[in-house]
């Protein structure tokens, strides 16, 4: 099985993140909108202050990120909403101490960019023998394969696509379209042959659906109620319900637009008949009199395709016509010797 497939294409993944701020009851209204959005998975970030941010190094940090606490019961309330509602909950972990208690709610996990070296944070990730993705941004290429081969070191099972998937990812809220760098998706999937993805930090949905077009498997995006008069800064690159179901739609036509991966006629193009009328015959430029040899030199080729097919040209040069043919009339086999 293979958890980077959504309903609408690629895995939708809304990242409500620390959008709450640490308000519980607005956390379920931001899960409850992701679930009526259409996503297919509903993220958050399990931490606190102080298994995340030195309190010394960085006390600033660490204050910020404990008034963003919520507690183990709130996580798991929040987790069932999700799965309840037939949805994959998901989260980033940067705190393993909680994984006792969140772990049987998750289905895959989520690394997000500032973990991509906390090598211990993700051996403990790894152990627990589930799907993981990572996201890449701040990383070089090199790391980014480094991370990869140390993931895969620890179990064969992250050798297989459906088991790792890489977002490319600039860690930076917001970001210009400059900077999102898609192409490097497509560098991940030709050095690991993993699934890969894009985690979008820009502020509309443009850059997401050009990903797709690309090949992106995972789409991830911050999830708000409203961008408006909010000044955490995250609110500023999220999507809202309504943009997500602008997303979804976009997506579907992007799928309607890429089509098949078999190349044959369409049915529209054999219901016209443009397949003859298109293409070109071989047709005598003067009249041919009967006993006279066809030469390349008395063909002409017009549309339609009626009689001889233009690339069967060269099985009719040097035949002799066995009755008269008018000019441009059709040249049929059984006219010939």
């Amino acid at each position: 099985m293979s958890y980077w497939k959504g309903k609408n294409g690629p895995l939708l993944i809304a990242e409500i993140g620390g959008n709450h701020e640490g308000n519980f009851e607005y956390a379920k209204e931001l899960c409850r909108l992701a679930i009526g959005s259409g996503v297919d998975v509903v993220k958050f970030q399990i931490y606190t202050g102080d298994t995340l941010v030195s309190p010394v190094e960085s006390p600033d940090r660490n204050k910020h990120f404990k008034k963003f606490e919520l507690t183990p019961e709130q996580h798991q309330e929040l987790a069932k909403m999700v799965i309840d509602a037939g949805l994959q909950y998901t989260a980033s972990v940067w705190d393993l101490e909680a994984i006792s208690w969140i772990d049987p709610f998750i289905e895959f996990y989520k690394i997000g960019s500032g973990d991509l070296t906390a090598y211990p944070v993700i051996e403990g990730i790894a152990k627990l023998k589930k799907p993981i993705i990572i996201s890449t941004g701040l990383a070089t290429e090199q790391e980014v394969l480094d991370t990869v081969k140390f993931i895969q070191s620890l179990d064969e099972m992250y050798l297989k696509p459906e088991n790792l998937a890489i977002l490319q990812c600039t860690s930076m809220y917001p970001i210009e379209y400059a900077d999102a760098n898609l192409n490097v998706m497509l560098r991940f999937k030709e050095l690991t042959g993993l699934a890969v993805g894009y985690s979008d930090h820009t502020t509309d949905q443009r850059a997401m659906q050009y990903a797709y077009a690309m090949g992106a498997e995972v789409l991830e995006f911050h999830f708000t109620d409203r961008k408006e008069g909010r000044e955490f800064r995250d609110h500023k690159v999220s999507l809202t319900q309504d943009d997500v179901k602008a997303l979804i739609s976009e997506l579907n036509i992007i799928d309607t637009l890429k089509g098949s991966f078999t190349k044959q006629p369409t049915a529209i193009e054999i219901e016209t008949n443009h397949v003859v009328t298109f293409r070109r015959a071989a047709y005598p430029k003067t009249e041919i009199k009967a006993g006279e040899k066809i030469t390349a030199d008395n063909l002409v080729y017009l549309r339609p395709n009626h009689g001889t097919d233009a690339r069967a040209y060269a099985d009719i040069v040097g035949k002799t016509a066995k009755e008269t043919i008018a000019p441009f009339a059709k040249i049929l086999n059984e006219q010939l010797d």
